[in-house]
């Protein structure tokens, strides 16, 4: 049996950052991208086992324990791992594992959402590596059997108790559960099988989504250890502010500020509404306050057909700058319309809706 404290050139009690020092230095030696020999190959895959041995803690015990063990540390766990299916012969964990779920904030507009956009989103994930198809070897190589546990995952060990002796199961230091040793890792993903990279996907986003919303996209997530089936990729809505338009609900809520002698005569004009001009009756007498609804002309509804209204809060204008003449005639038509001077009226509730809904377009 190879001595991996030999094959790294390590004393037997050598520190991990010199057994780690030891394998950096033999693998800038041998590695084949430096040294092309089929010597040099050969012992690049002893030195990466060796290393993969030694450098971790755990499998670094197991080694030096060796196989046939049979003494070690005792505790109850022991005894009830045992009687409750610790020493249970159990197969060898697979490397193929399910990839996480990913989490990307989209930003929209607010006439994206009116019927909805197409859009290409690139992302960082994590996908399958093309060089070894999550084989995680190297071309042309495989995994190998450990030789600690015989490619089962495990290990048993007899540990002396006061019932007796005791037979406990537990993963393989050496292969950590997986029954087999890489000793030749793909060079792209360094025997993990997937690799770090931007993708772009496509997708269309419907129509009345608002924000906070997510939208599920299942097998777009991160691909797995080893090329397991990638995770879910969540998309979070956020729509951008708009400095004309608001929304509530399906509505779309908008100000629309009209001159005095407008709102008093009644008058008809053309606005830009967020998907195209729109009419709008400013009908005699309108008041600050008042809502003209201009039906189906707001979001359309996420589910169920139909689109919600847009709703317009009217703020008249009164003019602030006056020459004489225009003075005059307003003065005039106080007299004639005999206005009442200020004064305090009925409470109405409704007012004060719609001035909570005006301060909030």
């Amino acid at each position: 049996m190879t001595d991996h404290y030999e094959t790294l050139g390590v004393a037997r009690d050598a520190g991990q950052d010199e057994i780690k020092k030891a394998y950096r230095r033999l693998a800038r030696e041998l590695h084949p991208d430096v040294n092309p020999s089929e010597d040099a190959a050969e012992r690049f895959k002893t030195v990466t086992h060796a290393y993969d041995v030694l450098g971790d803690p755990q499998s670094r015990a197991e080694y030096d324990r060796g196989p046939s063990a049979g003494a070690g540390a005792f505790g109850f766990g022991d005894i009830f791992e045992q009687f409750f299916g610790g020493a249970r012969s159990q197969g060898p964990r697979s490397r193929r594992q399910p990839g996480q779920d990913s989490l990307l904030r989209v930003d929209l507009d607010l006439a994206d959402v009116v019927f909805g956009v197409h859009r290409e989103l690139r992302v960082q994930t994590a996908v399958l590596c093309e060089t070894c198809g999550g084989e995680c070897t190297a071309p042309g190589t495989s995994p190998e059997r450990c030789t600690m546990c015989g490619g089962s995952g495990h290990v048993q060990r007899q540990v002396r108790s006061l019932l007796g002796n005791v037979v406990t199961s537990q993963p393989c230091g050496i292969c950590q559960g997986y029954g087999t040793v890489i000793p030749d890792p793909c060079p792209t993903c360094a025997g993990h099988g997937r690799v770090r990279a931007e993708r772009t996907i496509p997708v269309d986003l419907p129509a009345g989504v608002d924000t906070g919303l997510r939208i599920q996209l299942p097998g777009q997530g991160e691909v797995g250890e080893a090329g397991g089936p990638a995770g879910t990729l969540y998309l979070e809505i956020n729509v951008r502010h708009h400095d004309v338009f608001s929304r509530s609900g399906d509505d779309l809520l908008a100000t629309l500020e009209v001159s005095m002698p407008d709102a008093a005569l009644g008058t008809r004009t053309r606005i830009e509404a967020i998907d195209g001009a729109v009419e709008v009756e400013v009908r005699p007498g309108t008041q600050s306050g008042d809502i003209l609804t201009i039906a189906d002309r707001g979001v359309t509804r996420l589910r169920g057909g139909g689109r919600g209204d847009l709703k317009l809060g009217v703020q008249v204008v009164t003019p602030q700058k006056l020459d004489r003449r225009t003075e005059e005639l307003l003065r005039e038509l106080r007299d004639r319309t005999k206005a009442p001077a200020p004064h305090l009226a009925q409470f109405k509730q409704g007012l004060f809706a719609k001035m909570r809904d005006r301060l909030r377009l």
